[in-house]
């Protein structure tokens, strides 16, 4: 083999062994995958969400178990050590550590491509057998993959009767604004706010748009890394339920910088009052966003919020002003 070159197999130079062994270590990883997901969900305050995902467990199981006897009936109990990542241009799954932390609608989605990934392998396969009981199991089992979206719905009519449904994606809705809206809404807000008086003081102080650029970057990474590692060390999330500290903390520090420099990009303009303007006007869309954000997600209303925000970031804008002019 050339040093650099794949040393992967073409799935086209499989024996037919090594095709149903091929799916024999698939349906095992995907049967794992799926057990995953329903440990995961549980954990999440999603026990009948975990139940479909047991059940989809057991159907892979049971396919396994098909292919094993097809195997031992045709070519002995040794099954060849062959896995996705051993074929060139096979479907791949995401690693475990990419899927630990996935909302409730996009583990749905992930499951969706995952059984027509497995229903184009098994087409595939069927057409490079011979055999007629292999081709008839591939077969069998492509329709079956194909299928499991209507099994997913049965499942789901089973587990999720009712208002049990609604419930769980109420506790989707609540985690993701608990985990990602509240701390980047908090961000924004201090961001956009905070840097105000620095900002427009250094601006009419200095009628320098370049130090003013300045003094507006270092305050806005300086307060989102302030903010990131203040909201991440503050809570593990393992009692108020807020979820991961480090999403949390991105979440928040991220929000803070681009609430700064919002308003300090358009101090790269060298002429001072087209700059001072259109960061004016920047200004007043940041505010009218977090209340538009506030009314949205927490449920405030929006005159209010946007009396309580827009008031707030007035105040904080003319102290700035008064400030750099005095």
């Amino acid at each position: 083999m050339i040093p650099g070159f794949s040393q992967r197999r073409h799935f086209s130079d499989l024996s037919e062994q090594e095709i149903l062994a091929l799916a024999i270590s698939s349906e095992e990883d995907d049967a794992q995958i799926y057990r995953n997901y329903a440990e995961q969900l549980r954990s999440s305050d999603y026990p009948d969400s975990a139940k479909v995902f047991d059940g989809m467990a057991a159907e892979e199981d049971e396919h396994r178990r098909r292919l094993i006897e097809l195997h031992e009936a045709r070519f002995g109990s040794v099954i060849p050590l062959i896995r996705r990542e051993h074929v060139s241009g096979f479907y791949a799954r995401r690693p475990v550590w990419l899927v630990q932390n996935l909302g409730l609608e996009r583990i749905r989605e992930e499951a969706k491509m995952m059984e027509q990934d497995a229903h184009n392998f098994y087409i595939k396969a069927a057409q490079r057998t011979q055999d007629t009981a292999t081709r008839k199991l591939l077969g069998d089992l492509a329709a079956a993959e194909a299928g499991h979206t209507e099994t997913a719905g049965e499942l789901m009519e089973e587990h999720l009767a009712g208002d049990v449904r609604e419930q769980e994606e109420r506790t989707a809705h609540r985690q993701f604004v608990l985990t990602w809206v509240q701390p980047g809404l908090a961000g924004l807000m201090d961001g956009s706010v905070s840097t105000l008086a620095p900002i427009f003081a250094t601006a009419f102080a200095t009628q320098d748009t370049w130090t003013t650029f300045l003094v507006g970057l270092a305050a806005s990474v300086g307060a989102g890394i302030s903010m990131g590692f203040t909201e991440a060390a503050s809570d593990d999330g393992e009692i108020s339920g807020r979820g991961s500290p480090f999403k949390r903390g991105i979440a928040s520090g991220a929000m803070t910088a681009i609430g700064g420099l919002g308003h300090a990009l358009p101090y790269l303009i060298p002429h001072f009052w087209t700059a001072t303007i259109i960061a004016m006007i920047v200004v007043f869309v940041e505010l009218w966003a977090i209340a538009w954000i506030q009314k949205k997600y927490m449920a405030t209303p929006f005159l209010r919020a946007a009396f309580q925000v827009v008031l707030g970031g007035a105040l904080v804008f003319a102290a700035g002003v008064l400030i750099g002019s005095g």
